[in-house]
């Protein structure tokens, strides 16, 4: 025999006005809300986004380059200068920016490493050796001096092997090289100051050369002044700390 049992379904979110009453007296539960598809947002096309300065600014070298036929560029001739601006931006700061850090050296390294490379940027060399406490003092401020200017090479190389015979009491010595010729001569940590930090060698190394190049113009004059500024104003904050540390240990030795 055939199941003519049949179950009703109204429209989903409809309701009778019987449920409804039964709904008011607490004899049914709450009635589900009716679905509702999230509204629909198009995922934003790269063709269609505004190709303007900060659209430029995120691109690297490379779809910088694929860029160089885009019809909509070539309509452009602002966007297209622009992209060429960025493009030897970029290409500038990755000659630049490939040191960071202090590269220990050897005697058959120095003509490549510092000789030669001193035609293109300025090079510092930290004569140094093991064991005596100067030198490792001066070394910890060339590091942070590298990181803080990756657009100049600093290396290091164990004195006797530099310069044979070399004495000690003149530990640690710095030279600074560019254009293949030595343009500075530091002879012992009291060439730097009287208190060794990175912001008094940084002063030093700059008396009277650009040495120090934070890798962001090549050798653009602005770049090279804004270094100086940047050392110089180092140099006064430390001093001000310094004094003010000096002032407070002060204080609390007289307070006890």
């Amino acid at each position: 025999m055939a199941d003519y049992h049949f179950v009703y379904k109204d429209v989903e979110g409809t309701s009778t006005q019987w449920d409804d009453i039964q709904r008011k007296l607490g004899n049914l539960p709450e009635k589900a809300p009716a679905f509702k598809p999230p509204a629909y947002t198009p995922a934003q096309d790269e063709d269609s986004a505004p190709k303007d300065k900060a659209w430029f600014g995120g691109k690297t070298e490379e779809e910088l380059e694929d860029l160089e036929d885009d019809k909509d560029l070539d309509d452009d001739r602002f966007l297209e200068d622009y992209r060429k601006k960025r493009l030897t931006e970029l290409r500038e700061a990755a000659k630049v920016r490939r040191y960071g850090s202090v590269t220990p050296i050897s005697s058959s390294d120095f003509v490549r490493e510092v000789t030669q490379a001193s035609a293109e940027v300025w090079v510092v060399v930290c004569l140094y050796k093991d064991g005596i406490a100067e030198c490792g003092l001066l070394l910890g401020c060339l590091e942070e001096l590298a990181s803080r200017y990756p657009g100049t090479k600093f290396v290091k190389i164990v004195s006797t092997d530099c310069i044979p015979n070399y004495p000690d009491c003149n530990l640690p010595t710095l030279l600074v090289y560019h254009h293949g010729a030595v343009k500075g001569t530091h002879v012992g940590l009291k060439s730097v100051g009287r208190r060794c930090t990175p912001e008094s060698v940084a002063l030093v190394l700059c008396q009277s050369e650009p040495v120090l190049n934070d890798g962001k113009s090549g050798d653009d004059d602005s770049s090279r002044e804004a270094v100086m500024a940047g050392v110089r104003r180092q140099f006064i904050e430390r001093v001000v700390k310094d004094h003010e540390d000096k002032d407070n240990d002060d204080d609390g030795y007289n307070s006890d």
